[in-house]
This record gives structure tokens, C-alpha cells and sequence, in this order.
């Protein structure tokens, strides 16, 4: 093999420690070994787990990093902002879409000069949504101003975290740095890794925080403005200062790594070379895959090719003088981009690679770009070796033949052109007829009447079985028995997340409608404009000829934590009340990403970034009312429902389809069981659902133009039970009924109750 470990750990001045860990857990072990001040976070694979981890050290009280989980990635990039700007060690970790999320505040963040650590674990930045490993949101970080570290292995995963506060709070540097893993493959991958085997020599090594003469908004004796407004002779002069502390960063890493090496025996350059001291062809790799190709270029060697690698372990600022030394007197590379720069003829490595050559006046080294990896599309030894036989095909020919492309796509075929396997809804299948829907003109309140549910089973179901959704999940039973009081055709759109992803496995669909998918925080935008754009060009008369029998019923499926990262969005659309119908399947947590916190998750429940430890014990506050949230906006109807009372969530449907056709937007919440993460059987779904609703957790209700009515009252048949009966029947709860949790659960019961009352009285009194 051609990594060495022994070779690497060298003669350590420290003691250190073998474990056999991932690059996420690696990632967690040294913001732990740090203890940072503050991570503020939002879940998104596959980046998810280093705050899992985290927590699940927080809990029995291994560090006292203080972990804020926020509403979105925007969100938990601007709470490290703000807790940056404090004087404190700030920590972070995301992927792909969330760093898209963020990326305003990224510059901000370097150009005001407060440093912090982010890993980034990459991810493909969508659409159509993948959530596998390359490099696509890696690139956008290039021009954000901040450092950027590379990892090849869990190893470095680790040594660069422990480096990377250092570097950043340099008093050359004082920029955020970022550190690059691939995920899924070093992110989620074990390896060994030698670790400090104290905490002592970690935060020995890395220095006192703040350190000297940093400025603070802390300090009462020194007030300072962050980030003033400048005109233009101050900001190019700030923009000069931020470049020179860029470029300065690449000396005071390698004096960093210096350190690091006398340390533990592991070096890192800017430039990882392997077998390049007399190679004439080479190829050029970032991260993991720049290990997988070591073992061809020694294979290559025993073939008697001069073959060597060059890898990169910082691309901000870019060793462009250290690949121009070690191309001085190669034939031909070839370089993967694990992403395109669409329309630049190779990615972003290829340009400024050539780029160097140029600078350093090498015009005789041949160049083949190649893209490759994409999504998560695996790198082996033979792919290796195509892009060595590129290399030699070029330095053969002393020129290019195809000097840019693509590595590991299918080209198209005609005649194997996607076939519907189908077939659309009928629209008289749809619309039954069966369903009345009544005004009542003096007090406004519609009336509905449905059929015995039995006579609605005959409508089709709208999703169709064969998806891949967990057994017992309650997502689909909830949403079809919610169809089958809409009549008609619908659009709907569908947040990421659970429902989306085990509906729409390419080429497959699961949906018999017309179906849209946009992420979590602008699904109620996105809808927002598909319905605007349906009514203005009916009013123009361009869809006469479509043989639409009946206006849509446009629904989006949120779900999942969608309306926290999302919530926005949706008070947005609610504000400019289109015909629409938000409903949220509420499942407790980020169910799509792991089961983590989310703001509906209710207090004390455990989830993957709120375990049980010794001290802690769940989740700290109470969950978000959304139902609540968005009948403050004044829509004309918001309802809530559960699958353990049908004939309710029908008519509630029948009612939301009306006013989302004739008035405007419409909220629903739908209360569905997740026995995977609830840690519940799988066959007790709607019993556990019937257990919340009649422990008064989840009253059903509606608000009709701010008029709130109770529709079920366990209490008016004295069927109301005690709240732990509820939470007796899921594992994620059952701590709370122990001793010892007393207190919580009595905060919690509380704060039901309290809830509950405030709705009895809205529904006696038609002005609350």
C-alpha cells in the first residue's frame, strides 16, 4: 500500500493514542480536545454526524462547547458570526446546499477578519438532489476569503482541525479557516488515526484564546464597530489587507505544520508529493482519491513508467510555486475535478494549475482535464489508471487530443428513452362527486359532508405503493387519507426529506401528479410561484387547450423540520395569501438526516443532537406551535389532524381544498409517527398517534378566519389520559417517566396544559 503509518507517526514528542474512527468523529474529537466556546449548527448530510457526536460527548459532560442549534444553515452561520465577534473559539460543520445556505455570510466573516473552523464535508450541491460525495461546494468556497485545508483520510481530518484554529488565529492570518473531507467516503469511512492521548498538549499546542490584543465586542473598555459601511478607497484598502493575510497564511502553515510534525512524527505541506522526484507523467487528485492513487503510480513503477501524484493539503491560498517546481520537468499531467466550472473547459484545479505553469513560464508540460467522481460516483484503482493513460498518450504525442471531458458518464441512447410506468390519474377518477361543501353566509364557516370512508377507498391513491420508506413510517398513511378529501387534479411540491426521497429514486417516481421538489428553505416560495404563475396565464387563456375540467388544488408537503429552515418562506407566502395548501407532516425531528432536533421536537425527547447523558437529559425547550405561528398571519383556514381520527382529516381536507381554491393560503399539521427514530414497533403508528391527540399533546382544531373551534375534546367524555401514558409507548421518551426526570416531565406537562387552556378558551371565545 502506499500509505505508510508508521513512516507518517514518525518519533512523536507526545504521548498519542491509536483509534479506529471516522473523519466526522475525528472532526468532533478535536473540537472536543479544543473545547471551543460556541458550534451553532444545522443538520445536513453528511456533515450531520460531527454535531451528533458532539452532542453525544456534551452529554456526559466530556466538554463544555456550548452547541446552538439553529432554524438553517443561514442562521447557524450568522450565530457563529455573532459569537466570533465575542472573542471566543467558534466551530461549525456543514455540506453541499447548507453551505450554498451560508454562503453570504462567508464573506462577511473574512472580510470583517474574526476567525473560526468550519468543516466542510462535501457534498454534490443539487439539483436534481444527490447526497454524495465531490467537490462542487468545495469550489464555491474558493473565492470566500477564507483558508481552505484539505483532508485526505481521517488522519488529517483530525491533525488539520487541530491546526486550523491555530492558523486562523494568527496574528498574520486572522481569517475563518475551512476544512475540506469528502463526504461519505473520509466522513463516514473508519480508519486508524493516532490522536493526542492528552487535552492538555492539544490546547498546549494551539495557544490561549483569545490571544493578545485581539479586539472583541466583549470588552466594555474598547467598544469597536464591526463591519462598517466603506466607500471605495477603504474597502479596496480592506480587500488589499484581507489578500495579504491570505497569502500569508500559506507561510505561517507551513511553519504550523512545522510544529506539528516535531510534535507527532505527521508532516503536511502544502503540497503532498508521491514518487515525483523523476516522474514524467502525473496526475493531479484532491482528498481521498489522491490516496487510491498512490497504488497505481506504484504500480506504474513496477512497469517501468516514471509515474508520480501530486495532492494538495491547502488550495486557499494556492501552492501555485510548489506545483510549478514539481511539473518543472514532467510530460504530462492529467487533473480530476471532482466538479465542473461550467463552460471554463475544466474545473476550477485544471485553470489555476495551468495557470501556475503559465506564471512560472512552463509551456511545455501538457495538460488533460478530466472530470470525474461526480455525486459520489466511486474512484478505483482502473479509473486511476485511464487518467495515467492520458497522461501517456499526451507526453507520447507531446500534445492533447482531447484536452477537456468528462470521466465515468454514460452517453444517451435514443431508443432506451425513458418509458411512463405510470399511468396519470383520471381526473372523473379523482373528482367523485361524494364530497359537499357548503357555506354558511351568515357566520362564513363552511360545512362538510363526506360519505362512510369505506365509499372513498375507491378513489386511487395518489402516491403509489413501492416506495422506500421505513416500515410503519406514518408519512404516507397520514398524506393519502388527507387525498382523499382533496377532489380533483393537484400539483403538489414536496420539501426535501423523507417523503421526497423514497418517492423519487431516479428514473422512478412514485407520483402519479405533476410533482416539484425544491429544498427546505424556498418550497413555499417556489409553490408560491407556480400558483401566480397558473392563475395569470389562465386570465391570459393559454392553458384553454388543456382540457382542464377543474382549477388545481396546489399542495406543498413539508415535513421533516421543514418549517423551521423553512418557516420564512412560508409566512412569506402566508402574508401574500396564494391559493395554496401548506401541510406539514410532523414527525418530531429531522427524520431525512438521522433523527436530530429540530424546533418541533418536544422538550426532553431524546434525538441524535439531544441525548441522554449524565448531564443531560433530551431536549431543553418546549416545541414550536406551528398551527399557532401561521393562524397569527391571518390565513383563512389553518387546521391540525392525525390519521387515528379519518372522518376529521377528510373534512379538515375538504375544507383546506375550498378555501386554497376560493380565498387563499391554507396551513395544515398532520402529527405522524417515525417508529425508526420514536424507537416505537412498527405496527403501533396510529395508536400512538390516537395516545398523543388524547393526552391533549396534540389537539385536534381549526381556525377558521381567526376563529378557533375544538373538533375532538377527549375531555367531554372523560377519555382525556395522562401525558406519560403517551410517552411510555415510544423509547426516545421512556427516561422521562423515570425518578430522576421528574422535574422535566412536570415542565412538560405544564406546558400542555397551559396550552391546551389557551385553547379552550379561543374556542369559547370567538375574539381570542
Amino acid at each position: 500500500m502506499a500509505i505508510n503509518m508508521e513512516k507518517e507517526r514518525g518519533v512523536a514528542k507526545v504521548e498519542q493514542r491509536v483509534v479506529y474512527e471516522s473523519g466526522n468523529e475525528m472532526a468532533a474529537y478535536a473540537a472536543h480536545q479544543i473545547n471551543y466556546h460556541i458550534m451553532g449548527y444545522f443538520p445536513i448530510s453528511p456533515s450531520t454526524e460531527v454535531a451528533q457526536y458532539l452532542d453525544l460527548m456534551k452529554a456526559d459532560g466530556q466538554h463544555d462547547i456550548k452547541l446552538v442549534p439553529s432554524d438553517g444553515e443561514h442562521s447557524s452561520a450568522g450565530i457563529c458570526f455573532g459569537a466570533s465577534t465575542g472573542g471566543g473559539r467558534v466551530f461549525n460543520a456543514t455540506s453541499a446546499n447548507g453551505y450554498m445556505y451560508m454562503l453570504e455570510q462567508m464573506p462577511v466573516q473574512s472580510g470583517t477578519r474574526f476567525p473560526m473552523v468550519m468543516n466542510l464535508v462535501c457534498r454534490s450541491v443539487s439539483g436534481p438532489l444527490n447526497i454524495h460525495g465531490d467537490h462542487s461546494d468545495l469550489y464555491y468556497a474558493l473565492n470566500t476569503g477564507w483558508p481552505i485545508l484539505m483532508c485526505r483520510d481521517p488522519q488529517a481530518v483530525y491533525d488539520m482541525n487541530i491546526m486550523a484554529i491555530k492558523l486562523a488565529e494568527d496574528p498574520e492570518v486572522r481569517l475563518p479557516v475551512l476544512v475540506a473531507s469528502d463526504g461519505y467516503f473520509t466522513s463516514h469511512q473508519k480508519r486508524r488515526v493516532h490522536t493526542f492521548a492528552n487535552r492538555e498538549d492539544v490546547q498546549k499546542f494551539v495557544g490561549e484564546q483569545p490571544p493578545a490584543g485581539f479586539a472583541h465586542t466583549l470588552d466594555r473598555n474598547n467598544p469597536i464597530t464591526v463591519g462598517p459601511y466603506m466607500n471605495e478607497p477603504d474597502y479596496i484598502n480592506n480587500c488589499y489587507q484581507q489578500s495579504q493575510a491570505m497569502y500569508n497564511a500559506e507561510a505561517v502553515f507551513e511553519r504550523i505544520a512545522g510544529e506539528y510534525a516535531v510534535l507527532t512524527g505527521r508532516e503536511y505541506k502544502m503540497l503532498d508529493e508521491y514518487r515525483m522526484e523523476d516522474a514524467e507523467v502525473a496526475v493531479f487528485l484532491m482528498n481521498s482519491a489522491s490516496e487510491i492513487i498512490k497504488d497505481v503510480v506504484d504500480e506504474l513503477r513496477l512497469k517501468g513508467i516514471k509515474a508520480g501524484s501530486i495532492a494538495p493539503n491547502m488550495i486557499r491560498p494556492f501552492p501555485q510555486r510548489q506545483i510549478a517546481e514539481a511539473l518543472k520537468n514532467v510530460k504530462a499531467i492529467t487533473v480530476g475535478d471532482r466538479a465542473d466550472s461550467y463552460g471554463a473547459y475544466g474545473g476550477n484545479m485544471v485553470n489555476e494549475i495551468k495557470a501556475a505553469l503559465f506564471t512560472y513560464g512552463n509551456q511545455t508540460t501538457q495538460v488533460v482535464s478530466r472530470i470525474y467522481g461526480l455525486g459520489g460516483k466511486e474512484f478505483y484503482a482502473e479509473d486511476g489508471h485511464h487518467l495515467f493513460s492520458l497522461a501517456i498518450e499526451a507526453a507520447e504525442q507531446n500534445k492533447v487530443s482531447v484536452p477537456f471531458d468528462y470521466y465515468g458518464h454514460t452517453p444517451g441512447d435514443k431508443e432506451k428513452t425513458q418509458k411512463r410506468v405510470l399511468n396519470p390519474l383520471k381526473f372523473e377518477d379523482l373528482k367523485t362527486g361524494l364530497i359537499t361543501v357548503t357555506r354558511n353566509e351568515e357566520t362564513g364557516k363552511l360545512g362538510v359532508r363526506i360519505p362512510p370512508l369505506r365509499a372513498l377507498t375507491k378513489k386511487p391513491k395518489r402516491i403509489a405503493p413501492g416506495h422506500g420508506a421505513c416500515p410503519g413510517c406514518g408519512i404516507f398513511s397520514g398524506l393519502e387519507l388527507f387525498f382523499k378529501g382533496i377532489e380533483g387534479d393537484i400539483v403538489a411540491l414536496f420539501h426535501t426529506g423523507c417523503a421526497m426521497v423514497v418517492t423519487t429514486g431516479y428514473p422512478y417516481s412514485s407520483h402519479k401528479a405533476t410533482y416539484i421538489h425544491n429544498l427546505f428553505q424556498n418550497g413555499a416560495a417556489t409553490l408560491s410561484g407556480v400558483v401566480e404563475m397558473f392563475w395569470e396565464r389562465k386570465r391570459r387563456g393559454e392553458l384553454d387547450d388543456l382540457g382542464l375540467q377543474d382549477d388545481f388544488t396546489f399542495v406543498m408537503v413539508t415535513g421533516d423540520g421543514g418549517m423551521d429552515i423553512g418557516m420564512g418562506p412560508a409566512i412569506g407566502a402566508a402574508l401574500r395569501n396564494h391559493r395554496m395548501i401548506i401541510v406539514e407532516y410532523d414527525n418530531e425531528g429531522y427524520m431525512n438526516t438521522g433523527a436530530q432536533m429540530s424546533y418541533s421536537t418536544p422538550i426532553g425527547h431524546r434525538t441524535s443532537t439531544s441525548n441522554i447523558g449524565s448531564v443531560q437529559k433530551g431536549k431543553a425547550s418546549h416545541h414550536k406551535d406551528t398551527a399557532q405561528i401561521m393562524a397569527a398571519t391571518n390565513i383563512p383556514y389553518v387546521f391540525t389532524g392525525s390519521e387515528s381520527h379519518p372522518q376529521d382529516l377528510v373534512k379538515k381536507a375538504a375544507k383546506a381544498q375550498w378555501y386554497a381554491q376560493n380565498e387563499g393560503l391554507v396551513y395544515g399539521k398532520i402529527l405522524i409517527a417515525c417508529p425508526l427514530n420514536w424507537i416505537s414497533p412498527d405496527d403501533k403508528g396510529t395508536d400512538i398517534i390516537d395516545a398523543a391527540v388524547h393526552s391533549c399533546f396534540f389537539p385536534l382544531y381549526e381556525v377558521e378566519h381567526g376563529q378557533t373551534t375544538i373538533t375532538f375534546n377527549p375531555e367531554d367524555k372523560d377519555k382525556r389520559i395522562p401525558l406519560v401514558d403517551w410517552l411510555k409507548t415510544m423509547g426516545k421518551t421512556r427516561h422521562l417517566t423515570k425518578p430522576e426526570n421528574a422535574e422535566a416531565l412536570a415542565s412538560f406537562e405544564r406546558e400542555v396544559q397551559r396550552r391546551w387552556q389557551v385553547l379552550l378558551a379561543k374556542n369559547e371565545n370567538p375574539y381570542l
